[in-house]
Protein backbone atom coordinates (compact mmCIF):
# COMPACT_ATOMS: atom_id res chain seq x y z
CA UNK A 1 0.00 0.00 0.00
CA UNK A 2 1.42 3.59 -0.48
CA UNK A 3 0.09 6.05 1.95
CA UNK A 4 -0.34 9.97 2.10
CA UNK A 5 0.08 12.03 5.00
CA UNK A 6 -2.69 14.17 6.20
CA UNK A 7 -1.79 17.19 5.75
CA UNK A 8 -1.61 16.61 1.75
CA UNK A 9 -5.25 15.49 1.52
CA UNK A 10 -6.92 17.75 3.20
CA UNK A 11 -10.53 19.06 1.57
CA UNK A 12 -10.69 22.20 -0.02
CA UNK A 13 -14.40 22.97 0.30
CA UNK A 14 -13.90 25.71 -2.80
CA UNK A 15 -11.92 23.51 -4.99
CA UNK A 16 -14.65 20.54 -4.40
CA UNK A 17 -17.76 22.84 -5.25
CA UNK A 18 -16.09 23.73 -8.39
CA UNK A 19 -15.53 19.73 -8.84
CA UNK A 20 -18.97 19.31 -8.24
CA UNK A 21 -20.41 21.43 -10.54
CA UNK A 22 -18.08 20.09 -13.21
CA UNK A 23 -18.94 16.79 -12.55
CA UNK A 24 -23.10 16.94 -12.53
CA UNK A 25 -23.66 16.74 -16.42
CA UNK A 26 -21.35 13.39 -16.40
CA UNK A 27 -23.45 12.02 -13.86
CA UNK A 28 -27.07 13.06 -14.97
CA UNK A 29 -25.97 11.50 -18.66
CA UNK A 30 -23.67 8.74 -17.34
CA UNK A 31 -26.34 7.57 -15.08
CA UNK A 32 -29.84 8.95 -16.78
CA UNK A 33 -31.37 5.33 -17.07
CA UNK A 34 -31.19 4.45 -13.45
CA UNK A 35 -32.38 8.23 -12.21
CA UNK A 36 -35.02 7.52 -14.92
CA UNK A 37 -36.02 4.04 -13.38
CA UNK A 38 -35.57 4.79 -9.85
CA UNK A 39 -38.10 8.44 -10.24
CA UNK A 40 -41.19 6.41 -11.93
CA UNK A 41 -40.60 3.99 -9.13
CA UNK A 42 -40.80 6.51 -6.74
CA UNK A 43 -43.97 7.83 -8.39
CA UNK A 44 -45.50 5.09 -8.18
CA UNK A 45 -47.44 5.87 -4.89
CA UNK A 46 -48.62 9.34 -6.26
CA UNK A 47 -50.80 8.15 -9.66
CA UNK A 48 -51.92 4.62 -7.92
CA UNK A 49 -53.33 3.41 -4.55
CA UNK A 50 -51.50 0.68 -3.13
CA UNK A 51 -52.74 -1.95 -0.60
CA UNK A 52 -52.02 -5.43 0.55
CA UNK A 53 -49.18 -6.89 -0.93
CA UNK A 54 -48.48 -4.40 -2.99
CA UNK A 55 -46.80 -1.92 -0.28
CA UNK A 56 -44.10 -4.47 0.65
CA UNK A 57 -43.57 -5.15 -3.28
CA UNK A 58 -42.79 -1.26 -3.96
CA UNK A 59 -40.61 -0.27 -0.97
CA UNK A 60 -39.12 -3.10 -2.36
CA UNK A 61 -38.72 -1.78 -5.51
CA UNK A 62 -37.80 1.52 -4.67
CA UNK A 63 -35.16 0.24 -2.31
CA UNK A 64 -33.81 -1.65 -5.09
CA UNK A 65 -34.20 1.08 -7.80
CA UNK A 66 -32.37 3.52 -5.36
CA UNK A 67 -29.31 1.30 -4.90
CA UNK A 68 -29.02 0.77 -8.05
CA UNK A 69 -28.81 4.78 -8.65
CA UNK A 70 -26.59 5.02 -6.04
CA UNK A 71 -23.76 2.59 -7.32
CA UNK A 72 -24.34 4.24 -10.82
CA UNK A 73 -23.44 7.72 -9.58
CA UNK A 74 -21.12 6.52 -7.18
CA UNK A 75 -19.10 4.62 -9.78
CA UNK A 76 -18.99 7.71 -11.91
CA UNK A 77 -18.38 10.28 -9.31
CA UNK A 78 -15.21 7.86 -7.64
CA UNK A 79 -13.61 8.00 -11.67
CA UNK A 80 -14.52 11.29 -12.97
CA UNK A 81 -14.76 9.21 -16.04
CA UNK A 82 -17.06 7.02 -18.17
CA UNK A 83 -14.33 4.31 -19.30
CA UNK A 84 -13.31 3.99 -16.04
CA UNK A 85 -16.79 3.88 -14.51
CA UNK A 86 -17.62 1.04 -16.79
CA UNK A 87 -14.28 -0.87 -15.54
CA UNK A 88 -15.93 -0.50 -11.76
CA UNK A 89 -18.93 -1.85 -13.48
CA UNK A 90 -21.17 0.97 -14.57
CA UNK A 91 -23.59 -0.66 -17.00
CA UNK A 92 -25.62 0.70 -19.82
CA UNK A 93 -27.20 4.52 -18.21
CA UNK A 94 -26.17 3.05 -14.99
CA UNK A 95 -28.30 0.01 -15.11
CA UNK A 96 -26.23 -1.85 -12.98
CA UNK A 97 -26.56 -4.60 -10.46
CA UNK A 98 -23.42 -6.39 -8.97
CA UNK A 99 -21.38 -7.42 -5.96
CA UNK A 100 -20.44 -3.76 -5.42
CA UNK A 101 -23.94 -2.97 -5.15
CA UNK A 102 -24.26 -5.87 -2.51
CA UNK A 103 -20.91 -4.50 -0.51
CA UNK A 104 -22.99 -1.15 -0.61
CA UNK A 105 -26.01 -2.66 1.57
CA UNK A 106 -23.18 -4.41 4.12
CA UNK A 107 -21.53 -1.26 4.34
CA UNK A 108 -24.49 0.55 5.15
CA UNK A 109 -25.77 -2.00 7.79
CA UNK A 110 -22.82 -2.13 9.51
CA UNK A 111 -22.69 2.05 9.32
CA UNK A 112 -26.46 1.84 10.98
CA UNK A 113 -25.68 -0.93 13.40
CA UNK A 114 -22.40 1.08 14.66
CA UNK A 115 -24.56 4.18 15.01
CA UNK A 116 -27.53 3.11 16.78
CA UNK A 117 -25.05 1.25 19.19
CA UNK A 118 -23.78 4.41 19.78
CA UNK A 119 -26.75 6.58 20.42
CA UNK A 120 -28.49 3.99 22.38
CA UNK A 121 -25.41 4.09 24.76
CA UNK A 122 -25.26 8.52 24.83
CA UNK A 123 -29.24 7.94 25.49
CA UNK A 124 -28.67 6.07 28.51
CA UNK A 125 -25.50 7.89 29.89
CA UNK A 126 -27.17 11.72 29.58
CA UNK A 127 -30.73 9.76 31.01
CA UNK A 128 -28.22 8.30 33.89
CA UNK A 129 -26.21 11.66 34.24
CA UNK A 130 -29.49 13.76 34.72
CA UNK A 131 -31.02 11.22 37.09
CA UNK A 132 -27.97 11.43 39.56
CA UNK A 133 -28.74 15.02 39.35
CA UNK A 134 -32.07 15.04 40.74
CA UNK A 135 -33.98 15.81 37.57
CA UNK A 136 -36.86 14.28 36.63
CA UNK A 137 -36.16 11.76 34.08
CA UNK A 138 -40.19 11.11 33.38
CA UNK A 139 -40.57 14.80 32.52
CA UNK A 140 -37.76 14.78 30.43
CA UNK A 141 -39.30 12.19 28.76
CA UNK A 142 -42.57 13.86 28.46
CA UNK A 143 -41.40 17.67 27.26
CA UNK A 144 -42.51 19.09 30.47
CA UNK A 145 -39.52 21.51 31.21
CA UNK A 146 -41.47 23.18 34.58
CA UNK A 147 -41.25 20.03 36.55
CA UNK A 148 -37.83 18.74 35.97
CA UNK A 149 -35.61 20.56 37.95
CA UNK A 150 -33.61 24.00 38.96
CA UNK A 151 -32.83 26.03 36.20
CA UNK A 152 -28.95 26.19 37.07
CA UNK A 153 -28.81 22.53 36.82
CA UNK A 154 -30.58 22.25 33.56
CA UNK A 155 -27.52 24.73 32.03
CA UNK A 156 -25.38 22.41 33.80
CA UNK A 157 -26.40 19.39 32.37
CA UNK A 158 -26.69 21.02 28.72
CA UNK A 159 -22.90 20.04 28.42
CA UNK A 160 -23.79 16.33 27.96
CA UNK A 161 -26.89 16.96 25.90
CA UNK A 162 -25.35 18.92 23.79
CA UNK A 163 -22.53 16.04 23.76
CA UNK A 164 -24.65 13.48 22.55
CA UNK A 165 -25.96 15.51 20.09
CA UNK A 166 -23.07 16.36 18.58
CA UNK A 167 -21.13 12.96 18.51
CA UNK A 168 -23.69 11.26 16.64
CA UNK A 169 -23.28 14.09 14.06
CA UNK A 170 -19.44 13.71 14.06
CA UNK A 171 -19.85 10.36 13.22
CA UNK A 172 -22.24 10.75 10.68
CA UNK A 173 -20.14 12.85 8.76
CA UNK A 174 -16.84 10.93 9.25
CA UNK A 175 -18.49 8.13 7.64
CA UNK A 176 -20.27 9.81 5.12
CA UNK A 177 -17.61 8.54 2.69
CA UNK A 178 -18.47 4.60 3.11
CA UNK A 179 -20.10 4.99 -0.32
CA UNK A 180 -17.56 5.83 -2.90
CA UNK A 181 -14.94 3.87 -0.48
CA UNK A 182 -16.83 0.74 -1.10
CA UNK A 183 -17.01 1.26 -4.71
CA UNK A 184 -12.93 2.73 -4.98
CA UNK A 185 -11.49 -0.20 -3.34
CA UNK A 186 -13.54 -2.77 -4.66
CA UNK A 187 -14.46 -4.23 -0.78
CA UNK A 188 -17.20 -3.33 2.06
CA UNK A 189 -15.99 0.27 3.90
CA UNK A 190 -17.81 0.44 6.33
CA UNK A 191 -15.94 2.17 9.94
CA UNK A 192 -12.62 2.08 7.93
CA UNK A 193 -14.44 5.19 6.30
CA UNK A 194 -13.95 7.59 9.31
CA UNK A 195 -9.86 7.13 8.55
CA UNK A 196 -10.47 8.43 5.02
CA UNK A 197 -12.53 11.40 6.30
CA UNK A 198 -9.99 12.15 8.94
CA UNK A 199 -8.85 15.62 9.48
CA UNK A 200 -11.56 17.02 6.92
CA UNK A 201 -14.71 16.84 9.13
CA UNK A 202 -15.68 21.18 8.67
CA UNK A 203 -15.33 20.80 5.29
CA UNK A 204 -17.64 17.84 4.50
CA UNK A 205 -19.82 19.07 7.49
CA UNK A 206 -19.95 22.27 4.92
CA UNK A 207 -20.23 20.15 1.57
CA UNK A 208 -23.25 18.60 3.26
CA UNK A 209 -25.06 21.61 4.22
CA UNK A 210 -24.33 23.77 0.82
CA UNK A 211 -25.47 20.34 -1.52
CA UNK A 212 -28.61 20.30 0.63
CA UNK A 213 -29.42 24.16 -0.06
CA UNK A 214 -31.25 23.85 -3.18
CA UNK A 215 -33.37 20.93 -2.19
CA UNK A 216 -34.11 22.68 1.20
CA UNK A 217 -34.94 25.88 -1.25
CA UNK A 218 -37.05 23.36 -3.50
CA UNK A 219 -38.83 22.16 -0.58
CA UNK A 220 -39.61 25.34 0.93
CA UNK A 221 -41.17 26.75 -2.82
CA UNK A 222 -43.16 23.84 -3.03
CA UNK A 223 -44.75 24.09 0.61
CA UNK A 224 -45.55 27.83 0.07
CA UNK A 225 -46.92 27.69 -3.36
CA UNK A 226 -49.53 25.93 -2.16
CA UNK A 227 -49.50 23.12 -5.21
CA UNK A 228 -52.25 20.43 -6.11
CA UNK A 229 -51.60 17.12 -4.32
CA UNK A 230 -50.22 15.01 -7.77
CA UNK A 231 -47.81 18.68 -8.44
CA UNK A 232 -46.27 18.62 -5.07
CA UNK A 233 -45.25 15.18 -4.53
CA UNK A 234 -43.48 14.58 -7.99
CA UNK A 235 -41.72 18.23 -7.69
CA UNK A 236 -39.75 16.71 -4.58
CA UNK A 237 -39.57 13.19 -5.84
CA UNK A 238 -37.55 14.64 -9.01
CA UNK A 239 -35.79 16.87 -7.11
CA UNK A 240 -34.70 14.63 -4.60
CA UNK A 241 -33.57 11.48 -7.33
CA UNK A 242 -32.10 14.50 -10.23
CA UNK A 243 -30.73 16.98 -7.84
CA UNK A 244 -30.11 15.70 -3.99
CA UNK A 245 -28.88 12.47 -4.95
CA UNK A 246 -26.64 13.30 -7.34
CA UNK A 247 -24.86 16.31 -5.53
CA UNK A 248 -24.31 14.50 -2.76
CA UNK A 249 -22.57 11.78 -4.54
CA UNK A 250 -20.45 13.78 -6.62
CA UNK A 251 -19.49 15.55 -3.37
CA UNK A 252 -18.69 12.72 -1.42
CA UNK A 253 -17.10 11.08 -4.54
CA UNK A 254 -14.71 14.45 -4.81
CA UNK A 255 -13.88 14.27 -1.14
CA UNK A 256 -13.04 10.63 -1.38
CA UNK A 257 -10.68 11.00 -4.64
CA UNK A 258 -8.90 13.71 -2.70
CA UNK A 259 -8.79 12.23 0.75
CA UNK A 260 -7.88 8.44 -0.06
CA UNK A 261 -4.86 7.49 1.51
CA UNK A 262 -4.00 4.18 -0.14
CA UNK A 263 -4.26 2.28 -3.47
CA UNK A 264 -4.77 -1.50 -2.88
CA UNK A 265 -1.93 -3.76 -4.70
CA UNK A 266 0.85 -1.09 -3.99
CA UNK A 267 3.59 -1.96 -2.06
CA UNK A 268 5.18 0.31 0.51
CA UNK A 269 9.12 0.91 -0.60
Amino acid sequence: MSYKDVGSRRLNLQAALGSILRAMPGLWLGAAGALLVCTAVWLVPVFVALTGWTGPVWAFAAGLTTLVAVGGLARLSVTEDVRAARALGLGPAGLQFGWPEVRLVGSALFCLIFLAMIVIVLALLVLAIFGTAGLDVAAIQAGDWDRVGSPWKLGLLAVPGAAALLIPLLLVVRLSLFVPATLGRNQMVSLNSMGIAYGSFWPLLAGLIITALPMAGLLAVVRTAGLAVPVSPVILVVGLVWLQLPLTLALLGTAYRKLEYWTPGEVVR
